[in-house]
């Protein structure tokens, strides 16, 4: 990958199709919890549809077609527990995580909640490497609204013009973006997509060690 300019201070990742394949378990944690509320049963395709309109709680009120509820969340992340053991790491992610972590801040800013990156995270072995841990449901709007990247950068008290927001899908590119941050398309991820604009593409892992100093 070509890369200009300085290196950057800090760097900020999304998580699903990022860091982690979830494929396996989050839309199947999605569905039972439905399910259990009283829901229909929906496709994976219909649940992964949904991930951008927000938080856990936002997905949840569509998809059961009423209000969430606490109890309906608490039983979407003990079912997101259950099936975790399904969640894989990208090849090369954890090598550079903990290289990353060595030269600069490294935060995270997921549409998960930040009680399922806490468990995702855990389950993999990734959470040592992150300062800030932000999720979906701490900030008051979705991707592509740069709300949770400017956050997870004033928390790990990085300029966002000298950060990188790292993430697989159009809308983490055009939340970087906007919160003036360099956007990095994650080419080894789900909803990557070549014709969405970025300003940096990275076909593995390990081209990120270029952007630090």
């Amino acid at each position: 990958m070509a890369l200009a300019g300085v290196p950057v201070a800090g760097l900020v990742f999304d998580m699903d199709g990022t860091l982690i394949e979830s494929h396996a378990a989050v839309p199947a944690a999605y569905r039972a919890a439905v399910v259990a509320g009283g829901g229909r049963e929906h496709t994976d395709e219909e649940i992964i549809g949904g991930y951008s309109i927000g938080s856990p709680a936002d997905l949840l009120t569509a998809l059961l077609g009423r209000p969430a509820t606490a109890a309906d969340l608490a039983r979407y992340h003990d079912e997101l527990a259950s099936v975790a053991d399904r969640v894989t790491v990208y090849d090369g992610v954890a090598a550079l995580l903990a290289e990353a972590a060595r030269r600069v801040p490294v935060g995270l800013f997921t549409g998960a909640s930040h009680a399922a990156a806490e468990i995702l995270l855990d389950r993999t072995g990734l959470a040592g490497h992150f300062t800030v841990v932000l999720g979906g449901d701490e900030v008051d709007r979705p991707k592509p609204d740069p709300a949770g990247v400017l956050l997870a950068c004033r928390r790990l008290g990085v300029e966002p013009g000298r950060s990188a927001y790292v993430g697989d899908s159009p809308l983490d590119l055009r939340a970087a973006r906007s919160a003036g941050a360099r956007s990095v398309a994650a080419g080894w991820g789900h909803q990557y997509d070549p014709s969405v604009p970025t300003d940096l593409t990275a076909a593995h892992p390990r081209d990120l060690l270029a952007l630090l100093p």
